[in-house]
């Protein structure tokens, strides 16, 4: 399975303005000007959706941290979420926001961005580059004043020009995810030194400002004369807490602790960015990275493989207490895990045969068998949230779905689509042979052991991955595709092709966990618009392209509260839901998290994450008592 983070919105590095303000006539001539919006304009030291914000300007640190912390020590992992191009299996790039190449983990961290979020806090942004900005009457502009002590890695000033370049370089070359999700930046130039302005058209959506704070910033001299679009194994110039280190191509990256940084004294990097090293360790398999673990190659990590969550922790370190395990709570979004269709081929275009082909996932047995009882199924695209619909859609949600009534199934107006329950056997006969009567009902016909398609051609299906790890949950589901008559396999490839596949939409299914928002925004054109449904690299693998779905984000977009939101989300729930679109796997409500015995971590969790491990610190005591 693969692990995508929502698209870059937001990055977990939370910098926020603090402390007291100098006089205007103090300051040089271009910051005075900054104390002085002009009429209509509003001044704020944060960014939300809807504008509530839970930190003032002047607190010192965010709740869930320890401002004592030490620095010091390795965190050693593996990449498991990711941005942009970032591969998992292998990297061939440190240029991670543009299509080309397997980007490598960890590049995020060596740039910082304008604002940050807040983990106690659905959007909540706050200055980092930016100390403060200054927004339109009409929030169609919005001028970023900058830090003036902010400065690149190699020592010169981070500048409005700068923000100016990043921002057009990613909307014009970026990874197709950027350039979707920008579509609506009118401009972006420099005012000055220390101001940014941004300009919006009036189609930008309720969240587009805060997706421009949380983009990485680049240096503009440092690439005036280097191609942006190419892979490239020469670190990138940063300002961030961290500057890329060792690395050996495909093996293992470090990013290095940058003892000079210009933000490490800012109130809430106070008791964050720890590690004097952050190494990531590259596997192609599960297996074999589970077994580096126990060897001590890496210390920390999060579990997603629940046989050796719960029968391969019974090793000489685990048992000696040198290494722990853990279930932390999180309050963040549930991932939208399933085997995505390729709907631009011509096989998928029917919802009945994808529904049909759902009906063969028998999820009862393969929890029991495979997954220990592990999992809870997988049915909304909000799950566990306020945004899931349940039951049948309320008067407003009508509201917004009548105007689609023709073009939507009659489904839609009735209760939410939910996956089958089977009688747990494996292979549920009754559902079986509700998936064979759907397949006849669209098309399809049988002879002797074969299925032929609408169009006459024999049915096959090709599960695409590069990791064996789903291997045996998908064995049973393609058994019960081949008692229909589909050829149904796997194809399991390297990761450099996988990602080269996956970006041409040259693959029939393919397995997904794509990262959610608790407050869904813009950001799902990138999962489920038209537009990115025809954009090679997008998070848009299923190919979905409706209008009833595209005009759905637009009122999530826009929406001017969190109650038109919840409304909107629901909406569009019941549309993709009914569209089938995935085979919904499962999902859990908590991390599982192991990790040898020398990290220590504050007292308080953040509200909407589990502060795992980017809040916790090496802790040299507990270190020499296990010998690491």
């Amino acid at each position: 399975m693969r692990r995508l983070a929502a698209p870059p919105h937001f990055t977990r590095r939370v910098l926020l303005a603090g402390g007291a303000t100098l006089a205007a006539g103090l300051l040089p001539r271009s910051l005075a000007a900054q104390e002085t919006p002009p009429a209509g304009e509003a001044t704020s030291h944060g960014l939300s959706s809807f504008g509530d914000l839970i930190y003032p300007p002047d607190f010192k640190h965010f709740v869930y941290i320890n401002p004592d912390a030490p620095k010091g020590g390795v965190l050693s992992l593996q990449i498991k979420q990711g941005t942009g191009n970032q591969g998992f299996d292998t990297f061939n790039t440190l240029n991670v926001y543009v299509m080309k190449g397997d980007g490598a983990a960890g590049m995020p961290e060596t740039f910082d961005s304008l604002m940050v979020s807040s983990l106690d806090e659905p959007d909540a942004l706050y200055g980092l580059l930016a100390h403060s900005v200054r927004i339109s009457a009409d929030k169609l502009s919005y001028r970023f004043l900058l830090r003036p002590e902010a400065r690149f890695h190699d020592g010169t000033p981070v500048t409005a020009r700068d923000v100016a370049f990043s921002l057009n370089v990613l909307k014009a070359k970026g990874h197709p995810n950027f350039r979707v999700l920008l579509a609506e930046l009118d401009a972006a130039e420099a005012e000055d030194e220390h101001v940014a302005l941004v300009r919006f058209t009036p189609r930008r959506d309720r969240d587009l400002h805060l997706t421009v704070a949380t983009l990485p910033i680049f240096s503009a001299a440092y690439w005036a004369n280097r191609d942006f679009e190419a892979a490239t194994l020469e670190p990138p110039l940063g300002s961030g807490p961290y500057r890329v280190g060792r690395f050996e191509q495909g093996r293992f990256i470090e990013i290095e602790r940058v003892p000079d940084y210009w933000g490490k004294d800012l109130p809430v990097n106070i008791g964050q960015n720890n590690f004097d090293r952050i190494r990531y360790e590259y596997f192609r398999d599960r297996e074999v990275a589970f077994e580096g673990f126990k060897a001590g190659v890496y210390n920390y990590n999060e579990e997603y493989t629940a046989r050796i969550w719960a029968t391969g922790y019974d090793f000489p370190a685990f048992r000696e207490g040198r290494v722990k395990r853990e279930m932390i709570r999180t309050g963040a979004a549930i991932p939208t895990q399933g085997w995505y269709f390729n709907t631009r081929r011509e096989k998928f275009a029917d919802p009945r045969i994808r529904e049909a082909i759902g009906l063969c996932f028998d999820f009862e047995w393969t929890n029991a068998n495979i997954m220990f009882s592990s999992y809870k199924r997988l049915s909304s695209f909000f799950q566990d949230s306020d945004n899931m619909a349940v039951g049948k859609p309320s008067p407003e949600e009508l509201a917004l779905l009548e105007p689609f009534r023709d073009k939507l199934p009659a489904v839609v107006f009735g209760e939410a689509v939910m996956p089958p329950v089977s009688d747990g056997s494996g292979s549920d006969r009754k559902l079986l042979r509700q998936a064979d009567q759907m397949l006849r009902d669209a098309g399809c016909r049988r002879e002797g052991q074969m299925l032929k398609g609408p169009d006459g051609k024999p049915f096959e299906i090709e599960f695409l991955d590069s990791n064996p790890a789903l291997q045996p949950h998908a064995q049973t589901f393609q058994a019960n595709l081949r008692r229909l008559g589909i050829n149904a396999h796997s194809r399991l490839v390297d990761g450099a092709q996988y990602t080269q596949r996956r970006n041409a939409f040259d693959f029939d299914i393919i397995s997904m966990a794509l990262g959610g928002s608790l407050t869904p925004g813009d950001s799902l054109r990138v999962v489920y618009g038209s537009e990115a449904a025809r954009t090679p690299g997008s998070q848009n693998i299923a190919g979905i392209a409706h209008e009833a779905i595209d005009r759905l984000i637009e009122a999530i977009g826009s929406a001017k509260s969190r109650a038109a939101l919840t409304i909107a989300c629901r909406a569009l729930d019941r549309v993709l839901r009914a569209g089938h679109y995935w085979v919904p796997m499962y999902y859990r409500s908590e991390s599982w998290v192991a990790y040898w015995d020398f990290f220590s971590r504050p007292a308080t969790l953040p509200k909407h994450a589990t502060g795992a491990p980017v809040t916790w610190w090496y802790d040299a005591a507990k270190a020499r008592r296990i010998g690491g």
